[in-house]
């Protein structure tokens, strides 16, 4: 008998139960999934993994804010302390500026690359996290070579937003860390570390660590680019001298500097591993 009350409807469109604690583990299940439909629907199986600081900018904005404040305290009779830290700061950022700019300029060799081959299944797309800095310059790299290319971004307070580089219909947005990360390895068949704080950090050396202990059986190759913020940051003489790694680890990542350099690292090891 009919008495009027409403349908309680389906409990997979209730949104009030989609968001509570208790639904916490369907929530999970859909950062999993979805990516995963979507990645088949555009026929992608291999990436190329961009990792770096979210605070680096273009060498024209970095360089133009530095001269900026080297013609305004130039005028002054006094610089003070704070004027001097200021300065070297905007020189760091303009430091950085050329990892931007390296981040750009790999991208793009890789997508071009990549479009050759002919086989649309066996290419390989630039991701990385589809926020601002080093992330942009990956995107920005990919859609300047005409390239489709993926954003694995995360809800933050601060720093994560979406750049306009990344292509909408293979990019997301995570709520979960852990399964963001999930995703930069499962179809990761190269990883270029670019100078980062602790995002990068905490990104990279879970990877190390799951390729040193046997969890990741692909054999992808690892560049951490630009030597000297590398060698200020990565004390690896250190980690030997204290025997917490052996000399085999050393053998889990390059260090390197140049643009052509790592292209041609990355492409010959993932040719001979996945084509």
């Amino acid at each position: 008998m009919n008495t009027g009350e409403k349908s309680p409807g389906l409990t997979y469109f209730d949104q009030e139960f989609l968001q509570s604690p208790q639904a916490r583990q369907v929530r999970m299940l859909a950062e999993i999934v979805a990516p995963e439909q979507r990645f088949e629907k555009e026929g992608i199986e291999n990436t190329i993994v961009f990792f770096g600081s979210a605070r680096s900018v273009p060498l024209a904005e970095s360089t133009e804010k530095l001269d900026a404040l080297e013609e305004l305290f130039g005028r002054l009779e006094v610089v003070s302390e704070e004027n001097r830290a200021e300065l070297d700061r905007a020189r760091m950022h303009v430091k950085l500026s050329r990892y931007y700019e390296d981040a750009v300029k790999l991208a793009y060799k890789f997508t071009e690359w990549s479009n050759g081959i002919v086989q649309k299944e066996r290419r390989f797309v630039v991701a990385s996290g589809g926020g601002p800095g080093m992330m942009e310059a990956a995107n920005k790299g990919a859609a300047d070579a005409g390239g489709p290319s993926i954003g694995l971004n995360i809800s933050l307070p601060f720093e994560q937003e979406p750049n306009r580089f990344q292509t909408s219909k293979v990019s997301f947005e995570f709520h979960y860390f852990f399964i963001r990360k999930f995703w930069f390895a499962y179809l990761a068949k190269a990883l270029l570390v670019f100078p980062g704080g602790f995002g990068t950090m905490d990104e990279m050396f879970e990877l190390l660590t799951l390729i040193q202990t046997g969890k990741f059986q692909k054999k992808i190759p690892i560049i951490l680019y630009g030597k000297e913020f590398w060698n200020d940051f990565f004390n690896i003489d250190a980690l030997l001298k204290w025997q917490v790694i052996g000399e085999q680890d050393l053998d889990l990542f390059h260090i390197v500097d140049d643009v052509e350099e790592a292209f041609e690292l990355v492409k010959n090891a993932i040719t001979e591993e996945f084509l």
